[in-house]
């Protein structure tokens, strides 16, 4: 337990673990709590959310709106980053910790706090998200992580001592799953899901139709971007918040942005999570089909080397890092040229690049053209294959035992 906490600022969503937590600090630290409620899209009355902290003990709940901040300097910067977790997971949890937590701090030094607290669990990779988020703004904060203090070992548990101290929680025993949703993505854990074997139920997925379920006939939507930040849908210019919400929509309606994962988590172990990103997953398709069409092979490539990197710094929680600093200057160098339009085809939950244009676009059709040309000479390629293939055919040499001048066929 920490010591001289007269007042906590708790992030709280109003979810089962958060919502014991307001007691309990309460209870055991005989302290004033403080709910920070951030507003990142996932779709809550707000208004009932920080009304429902009040009740179950809080002192006052501080509600903000971080949507268009969430898009714009997190989800954005990933995006253009090709920022992908072990090949799959396009970050929506990861993403959110930091903002939450870098306003969550400034909360707690508004209401001269001597802590901060968290809902996370000793199992996951959020409480090291929230934790160096507080460290990189003020790590005089104490902080408080009951999870790892109290006597709660399991969401059963909580749920017992949520009722036990009339506290409302929408979770039960037959229905448990751990859910966190924000304007990006929803992400289920728990349950049947804890078993990877388990297929899961159709009536968990709540942002997307099955693609069994989605239209016969295919939508088609085009993306503009702007130096790699997406601008508008189909002609039509929209700021980010609204544009990420249409085509949650769009893509949900599709079947599409579900995945099933089996991850490392930073903390050692292995988890089974079911994500759906349908809006994010159209967003990834259409900027990486831009790049090929804009960016030059070295740069693409190299480019995809620290994609890795910067995932896994999102991941592990080092976001207000130097290292992911600087990867963003070299991400925002490389999208000077990433503007153009992507045509994508939605059908049962595949997403297809129909076409793609750029007033920047490397690809000219009078070079590579199977038609006749006058732009091409095909006979520079001997000389170009000859040197490029120089250590393949040295090194056949020595071991036939060839020596002298090389000669190369005609």
């Amino acid at each position: 337990m920490k010591h001289n906490i007269r007042k906590v600022v708790l992030a709280y969503s109003g979810g089962l673990d958060t919502s014991v937590i307001v007691p309990w600090l309460v209870e055991n630290y005989d302290c004033e709590v403080v709910a920070f409620i951030a507003d990142i899209g996932q779709g809550d009355d707000m208004e009932y959310v920080a009304d429902k902290a009040v009740k179950s003990g809080a002192s006052k709940a501080v509600v903000e709106d971080l949507k268009h901040e969430f898009v714009t300097e997190y989800i954005y910067p990933t995006m253009r980053a090709g920022a992908v977790y072990e090949g799959k997971y396009l970050l929506g949890t990861s993403m959110a910790r930091p903002v939450i937590a870098k306003h969550q701090v400034r909360t707690a030094l508004a209401e001269n706090a001597d802590a901060v607290a968290h809902g996370c669990t000793g199992k996951g990779n959020d409480q090291v998200r929230f934790e160096l988020t507080y460290k990189a703004f003020a790590p005089q904060l104490q902080v408080i992580a009951p999870w790892r203090e109290w006597n709660i070992k399991g969401r059963d548990d909580a749920l017992a001592y949520a009722k036990a101290h009339n506290v409302p929680v929408s979770q039960t025993a037959a229905k448990i799953y751990s859910r966190d949703g924000n304007l990006w993505h929803l992400s289920h854990e728990g349950g049947e899901l804890e078993d990877p074997w388990n297929e899961p139920n159709e009536d968990m997925f709540q942002l997307s139709v099955s693609p069994e379920q989605a239209p016969d006939e295919p939508t088609y939507i085009e993306l503009e971007f702007k130096q790699g930040t997406p601008i508008a849908l189909d002609g039509e210019e929209l700021e980010p918040v609204t544009l990420i919400a249409k085509l949650n929509r769009i893509g949900g309606e599709n079947g599409i942005g579900r995945v099933d994962l089996v991850e490392n988590r930073l903390v050692g172990m292995k988890s089974h999570g079911v994500y759906e990103t349908p809006g994010g997953t159209l967003l990834y398709t259409a900027h990486r089909e831009l790049e090929h069409l804009t960016l030059d092979r070295e740069t693409l490539h190299y480019k995809d080397l620290l994609a890795q990197k910067y995932a896994e710094l999102v991941y592990n929680g080092l976001w207000f890092t130097p290292l992911r600093e600087a990867l963003d200057a070299f991400v925002t160098k490389t999208q000077e040229r990433v503007t153009g339009t992507v045509k994508l085809k939605l059908y049962k939950g595949n997403v297809i690049v129909a076409g793609r244009k750029s007033p920047y676009s490397l690809y000219q059709e009078s070079v590579v053209t199977f038609m006749r040309d006058e732009v091409f000479n095909q006979a520079h390629a001997d000389g170009f294959i000859n040197l490029f293939g120089l250590p393949i055919t040295v090194r056949s040499m020595v071991n036939q035992g060839i020596l002298g001048k090389l000669e190369f066929g005609d």
